[in-house]
């Protein structure tokens, strides 16, 4: 690992966000701040109106490798929640107008799941839901001379249209220090795998 993907525990971390029970539900219209590239974005492109029609917010799309080749779909309700359900009734639904458009020149398979726990963060309502947990993230352009962060998420600030606000991170890799980032900047976040985060999860099932 490199310096800046290694982040101690801060000797007095932020409080646990809220529970994910307890977020409120999401608007299916809110856009997406983090989004793909190339055929990535093509396929979201395609799929995400059939999403909103039918309830559900398109999270991330990746093409992969995996098993030849495998086009993942991460979706999720306003509320967060992604039964087996759901993901079989979203499959349904995309793999024709899939093969109508035809934007992979390729076979593949399709893969659609919830965002799991160490889920993806793309819209500025995760900054906000998932405040006082950690995350590692990625820009595209360097702030502080770094483009990789890791440290404790402290929500979103502004409401500058033409940067879309942006949010703040308290980063523990060198030293205990306030990072704001444009949310624009962002190429990928993501929630990352700890006690604070498996806890949360578990009492979010029991609800």
């Amino acid at each position: 690992m490199t310096a800046d993907e290694i982040a101690p525990t801060p000797p007095t971390a932020p409080a646990e966000g809220q529970a994910t029970a307890d977020a409120p539900v999401a608007d299916l219209n809110e856009p997406r701040v983090v989004s793909e590239t190339g055929v990535d974005a093509r396929v979201a492109a395609i799929v995400e109106p059939v999403l909103v029609d039918l309830g559900y917010r398109l999270v991330r799309v990746k093409l992969s490798g995996l098993n030849g080749l495998t086009l993942q779909i991460m979706a999720e309700r306003p509320d967060g929640t992604m039964a087996v359900e759901d993901c079989e009734a979203v499959s349904r639904a995309i793999s024709p107008v899939l093969d109508v458009d035809d934007p992979i020149d390729k076979a593949y398979h399709l893969e659609v799941s919830s965002p799991g726990i160490d889920r993806p963060l793309v819209r500025r309502s995760d900054f906000d839901r998932w405040s006082g947990f950690e995350a590692k993230l990625e820009l595209t352009v360097p702030q502080i001379g770094r483009k990789r962060f890791r440290g404790w998420l402290l929500g979103t600030r502004g409401d500058d249209a033409a940067r879309d606000g942006g949010m703040r991170l308290l980063q523990a890799a060198d030293g205990i220090d306030e990072v704001w980032f444009p949310l624009d900047t962002v190429a990928d976040a993501r929630l990352v795998l700890n006690d604070a985060l498996i806890r949360d999860s578990l009492k979010a099932s029991k609800n």
